[in-house]
């Protein structure tokens, strides 16, 4: 049999995992009212899988913490009946045996839910060819607001893991709420939050230090995006911001540290990775991910190359809820429906994607580890 580096064992302080193929956080817009529904109890238990770790979508740590209304129905975390409606979902997850991590972010000024969005400046998000939105203008948050923000994230950590969650993962990427701080395009703050990579960085930092106090650093993880440029959000110098972010984590001893992949781009007239994370994963102490635009073949290379611990998933593990086990057998793909990513159907692009059955071993000049598919 080949060796499948995705499919081996990993450990870290307080947990051990059987694989290193991680559901990636998905906004889904099928939480209504701020609330987990009956139908993320399916969602998420299809793709548990025994010491698999899932991320659950990008959940608000405060009332003013909501997107844009073009994707409403995100969950919250800020409120009892919020933490009891996440229990059920968190033990559908354990019951099949998978480690179940929160994401909880912040949006900012990538809101149009709220009248003036707080940030880390006033200027609003510009609005581009292919943007269909109008963002308002944020109001820049006073140095003596920013404690307040910051102990939304403690309580919601706290919460969070008050649902029965094993851990959380602070969203800092994305163009959102702390990398609105940390990016050199949007803050133009003359404070001790702002100008220097050392202040820009302070936010984000002060939260995670928050975290990690509640909740215990083996408990947290964070995502960044030094590379991406999304919602105005982008760094002149997006290498040294990335491994400064990841020096710095170093102090808080977190669990690990996601990274998402710049923009993929065209080698020999194929799309490719630019694995540029390698000075990042050089510089954090702990569990390093990756993730964006990733297949079978590129996650075991990285695993087995060393460039990354996990690899996280998104796309093609809302597709194929068996995805650890499509990778085991080498088996075909469903594809995704990308017009259904965001629409608040209970079940349709959501809970209906099918899972392999009944695949049987491929003869050996089709290829090693190949399967045929006998009904889907």
């Amino acid at each position: 049999m080949e060796s499948i580096p995705l499919l081996s064992p990993y450990e870290t302080e307080r947990f051990r995992f059987s694989h290193r193929t991680v559901l990636a956080p998905l906004t889904r817009a099928r939480s209504y009212g701020n609330l987990p529904q009956s139908h993320a109890i399916l969602y998420y238990s299809q793709r548990a899988t025994e010491g698999g770790l899932l991320i659950a979508e990008a959940t608000g740590v405060s009332s003013d913490a909501q997107g844009i209304s073009l994707i409403p129905h995100t969950p919250g975390i800020w409120t009892k009946e919020q933490v009891e409606a996440w229990k059920p979902v968190v033990d559908a997850v354990h019951a099949k045996g998978g480690i179940f991590f929160c994401q909880i972010w912040h949006v900012g000024r990538a809101s149009d839910m709220e009248k003036e969005p707080i940030s880390s400046t006033d200027k609003p998000v510009e609005k581009n060819e292919d943007d269909h939105m109008d963002f308002p203008i944020p109001r820049r948050l006073t140095v003596e607001e920013i404690p307040n923000v910051i102990n939304h994230f403690r309580i919601a950590a706290r919460n969070s893991v008050d649902a029965g969650f094993d851990g959380v993962e602070i969203h800092g990427a994305h163009g959102f709420l702390l990398e609105q701080f940390m990016k050199d395009s949007v803050n133009d703050r003359t404070d001790k939050y702002g100008g220097s990579i050392q202040n820009r960085c302070r936010f984000a930092l002060e939260v995670v230090g928050a975290v990690v106090a509640e909740i215990g650093s083996d408990r947290v993880g964070i995502r960044l995006s030094p590379y991406a440029n999304y919602l105005g959000c982008h760094d002149s110098d997006p290498e040294r911001l990335g491994v400064y972010m990841a020096q710095e984590l170093n102090r808080y001893n977190i669990m690990y540290c996601s990274a998402v992949e710049p923009e993929m781009v065209m080698v020999d007239g194929k799309m490719k990775i630019p694995h540029r994370l390698h000075e990042m994963r050089k510089a954090f102490n702990g569990t390093f991910m990756v993730g964006g635009g990733y297949d079978r073949e590129e996650g075991n290379r990285v695993v087995a190359d060393g460039y990354a611990d996990m690899v996280v998933y998104g796309r093609l593990f809302l597709a194929n809820p068996d995805l650890p086990r499509r990778f085991h057998l080498n088996a075909p793909l469903n594809k995704y429906d990308r017009s259904t990513f965001y629409t608040d159907d209970p079940v349709v692009g959501y809970t209906d994607y099918p899972f392999l059955e009944n695949c049987e071993p491929l003869n050996s000049q089709d290829g090693e580890g190949s399967t045929k598919t006998m009904k889907n």
